[in-house]
């Protein structure tokens, strides 16, 4: 029997191997990346396409073209969508994010042949029914009414917007009008363009053996039609960074968010920001948290984040305070952006932050679906695999002195955003 009262020996984590999948190719040219693992029946497929906000001819119809992939095909009405889903035990969804938009499905092995082809169908031969249009107008209009009453959403909103510029990809917000504007024409314009082979990439995890591959072929690889690659629509947006004050929708807190422009996952500086960022404010036991809340009593949550799109970046600390303490805190971060700037991070600490990264990593790849999702990450930024590895031999081996320099080149306050929503 192990003695309870001794605590067990602290491990190292040595060997983190991302495990490499098997890439085929269907027959209209899409890449398939299987990860065969683990030992339940499930099978997780997801399809993605680069068809998100970069290549829009018209705002948020991304979005909404996606929105409304589940709502009725040819061959499927939006209730039969749901009803075949649900009666094989699957689960379909559509996420989006600012550059793609996935169509994901969870099922049974041994219901897959009976759910792909729904999926065959919504990436094919989706209607746009205009009454759901109207619909999912509707709701969105109502939803963001909703958050607009959240000073947090509205200070993420404007100082995203300050960042990329209000009328590029990733700067602009939607807005009521917006959805007005968007049309059924609108929708099939943006899905004959994006939703083709050259943008596309198809990702399998799970129990995957040559008959849950044949039948993807069977289907996908003859219902995506063939397509050429899409060039994204991305401008660069440059404005000297300053401070702005907006009347909040709600009085009794103020929403703080400072942030910048930033490199993306293919600059040489990224995994070493990915360390940075994790002593300022990227977990429980940052500087921030253990300042702004546990010292001061300011707040209840503070963060800082790298956001890391496919053609741009950037960074941003994000509060929400009692009124009379925005004012401090502002001063707070700013006095631990210059402490990060001039003195080195101890050995003890920067060992804490080591562990908890190389434990968040290690969980990452804990089964067959997390571990197709670094791949997918990877994968769709076009970044090799072996940057996992790179990247954990950087948070093993970075030293004070790189974390000081890296925050001296990108912590400086005068090309910092400042947004405050608050009385």
């Amino acid at each position: 029997m192990p003695n309870r009262v001794i605590a067990p020996e602290i491990q190292e984590i040595k060997n983190l191997k991302l495990p490499q999948p098997t890439v085929l190719q269907l027959d209209n040219g899409i890449p398939v990346y299987v990860t065969n693992m683990g030992t339940q029946d499930i099978v997780k497929l997801e399809v993605i396409f680069y068809a998100g906000r970069p290549f829009e001819d018209k705002q948020l119809v991304s979005r909404a073209t996606a929105g409304m992939l589940k709502e009725g095909t040819r061959n499927y009405k939006a209730s039969q969508i749901a009803e075949l889903t649900d009666f094989y035990g699957g689960t379909l969804s559509v996420p989006v994010s600012l550059d793609t938009s996935n169509i994901l499905l969870f099922s049974l092995k041994k219901h897959f042949d009976k759910l792909l082809p729904v999926v065959g169908d919504m990436l094919s031969e989706p209607i746009f029914p205009e009454h759901e249009l109207q619909l999912f107008k509707k709701r969105n209009q109502q939803r963001l009414q909703v958050d607009l009453t959240r000073n947090d959403v509205v200070a993420y909103r404007k100082v995203t917007e300050f960042i990329f510029g209000k009328d590029k990809p990733y700067g602009y917000n939607s807005e009521p009008e917006m959805y007005n504007n968007i049309g059924t024409e609108d929708l099939k314009k943006h899905f004959y363009k994006n939703f083709a082979s050259g943008n596309c990439k198809i990702f399998l995890s799970g129990k995957i053996d040559h008959e849950i591959i044949d039948m993807v072929n069977k289907v996908l690889g003859q219902k995506i039609r063939k397509g050429a690659v899409q060039k994204p629509q991305i401008k660069t947006h440059v404005d000297r960074a300053t401070k702005i004050k907006i009347q909040p929708p709600a009085p009794l807190q103020t929403a703080i968010r400072i942030g910048s422009r930033m490199v993306n996952k293919h600059h040489p500086d990224f995994k070493g920001l990915y360390v940075l960022n994790t002593i300022l404010g990227g977990y429980f036991g940052s500087r921030l948290m253990t300042n702004i809340r546990e010292d001061k009593g300011y707040t209840y949550n503070i963060y800082s984040t790298i956001d890391s799109m496919f053609y741009d970046g950037c960074f941003y600390v994000g509060t929400e305070v009692g009124n009379e303490f925005a004012n401090a805190t502002i001063e707070e971060i700013y006095k631990e952006f210059d402490i990060l700037k001039n003195d080195l991070v101890n050995e003890g600490e920067l060992s804490m932050v080591r562990n908890y990264l190389l434990g968040n990593l290690l969980t990452s790849l804990d089964g067959p679906f997390n571990v197709s999702e670094i791949i997918k990450a990877h994968s769709m930024e076009d970044i090799a695999l072996t940057e996992f590895e790179a990247l954990v031999q950087t948070i093993k081996t970075i030293s004070p002195d790189n974390i000081r320099e890296l925050a001296r080149k990108y912590l400086n306050k005068n090309q910092m955003w400042e947004v405050v929503v608050g009385p």
